[in-house]
């Protein structure tokens, strides 16, 4: 049944930055602090109170949109999307509708046919609201407890065109996009802290048919296992309902991780019935091309980039090249073994092999393991001297990523 219909599937992915303070107040942005205490009059949405643009939250919006290769507007604005929610204290959230500052980008993904670009539709700004604390399920929970402290974070809304046709494309474009953010350092992408998100809007059509089916949308997926896992069910639940002759609503569903099914929340709401208007109390914004232009010539070495640079300097293969770029960490340590020890096909088999499985045994990142990039340079010139076998060499890395002893010292005791 599954092969006679298509998937069409797009995210809107939620990135909070990392600002020290909120998107139009002076309060603190760190997580984990006591309920309610990161807030203040504007945050909270008493009255007479004015907000003040972050400038770190639009030069951070820049950076993301030209790794994103978007069309940043000369000019935007903000708007007011008004709605109730117990963790919206002012009763609207400041976002951008009609002019955000940035559109019509491309992200490239690797597929099992290979690379293929997903449209970025837009990228705005926008503040993020509080956190409902649920007892147990959002549908059957009891009472929720109100927190605060996130109401107000600098948020970007990255959407894409519904250009993905699988869970699986889904999940590879997130971690793409989370990479990017990454190397880009505007947001610590820490999913399990909420300060990354994603909305997925999933409908299916007939193998064929140009006209997009009804889409429904799952809200606030937290994990890549969980937006795949998602996807994979409402694809399944649509596609029998439509064998059954049913109508699919268009509405928003949850996920539900410990039953593995979606859920209605609610019907879906369409534009017109937030009531935007543009925020009173915020000019719009110019942006200036010397602006955008600094920031262009600023921006860090983006993954695709260092995968081509590995490739072409280094002869690596692209497999080596995806490995050892899929993280800044990791980039940065075989950049600094090769500058102490220029063979880079050696480094790269080291820490894609030993070390990688080393670390995955602990559960630990490159970052926070003992072997230093002069500790394993140490250890290859051994075994380029004639000091240690293979085999040895395997067992002093292990004893090194225990004790964190240089290698000769441990050959020597």
């Amino acid at each position: 049944m599954t092969d006679k219909y298509e998937a069409v599937i797009g995210l809107e992915v939620h990135v909070e930055l990392k600002t020290k303070s909120k998107a139009f107040c002076h309060c603190a942005t760190s997580f984990g602090a006591e309920p309610n205490t990161h807030v203040c009059p504007i945050c909270l949405g008493m009255p007479g109170v004015l907000p003040v643009l972050n400038r770190q939250m639009v030069e951070y919006a820049l950076m993301t949109a030209l790794a994103l290769n978007c069309r940043i507007a000369d000019y935007c604005k903000f708007d007011r999307k008004n709605y109730f929610y117990p963790d919206l204290p002012k009763n609207y959230q400041i976002s951008q509708y009609d002019l955000p500052i940035a559109r019509s980008g491309s992200l490239v993904i690797e597929t099992k046919n290979g690379q293929r670009a997903i449209g970025i539709n837009r990228v705005h700004m926008e503040e993020d609201a509080g956190k409902l604390v649920h007892k147990g399920n959002i549908i059957t929970t009891p009472y929720s407890l109100v927190d605060l402290n996130r109401a107000g974070t600098p948020l970007l809304e990255i959407v894409s065109e519904p250009d993905l046709r699988s869970p699986g494309e889904a999940r590879v474009y997130m971690e793409q996009l989370r990479l990017i953010l990454l190397y880009l350092g505007v947001s610590d992408c820490k999913m399990e802290e909420g300060s990354l998100r994603c909305d997925a809007n999933i409908s299916v059509r007939p193998q064929g048919q140009q006209q997009l089916g009804t889409k429904t949308e799952i809200k606030n997926l937290n994990s890549f296992r969980s937006l795949e896992r998602a996807l994979d069910y409402e694809i399944t639940r649509q596609i029998e309902a439509l064998a059954q002759g049913e109508r699919i609503i268009q509405e928003t569903r949850t996920w539900d991780e410990d039953r593995q099914v979606t859920m209605s929340m609610r019907s879906k709401e369409e534009a017109h019935d937030y009531r935007y208007f543009p925020d009173p109390d915020l000019p719009p914004l110019r942006i200036d091309r010397d602006w955008v232009e600094r920031v262009r010539r600023s921006l860090p070495e983006l993954p695709e980039q260092a995968r081509r640079r590995l490739s072409e300097e280094y002869n690596l293969s692209r497999y080596d090249a995806l490995l050892l770029t899929a993280s800044k960490d990791i980039l940065d340590f075989f950049d600094d073994c090769v500058a102490r020890y220029p063979k880079p096909k050696v480094v790269a088999n080291w820490i894609t092999g030993d070390l990688a499985r080393l670390l995955n045994q602990s559960k630990l990142e490159i970052g926070d393991c003992r072997v230093t990039p002069a500790l394993l340079v140490g250890l290859l010139k051994l075994l380029d001297e004639g000091t240690i076998s293979g085999k040895i060499a395997k067992a002093v890395l292990e004893e090194m990523f225990t004790t964190g002893e240089a290698p000769d010292k441990i050959v020597k005791d």
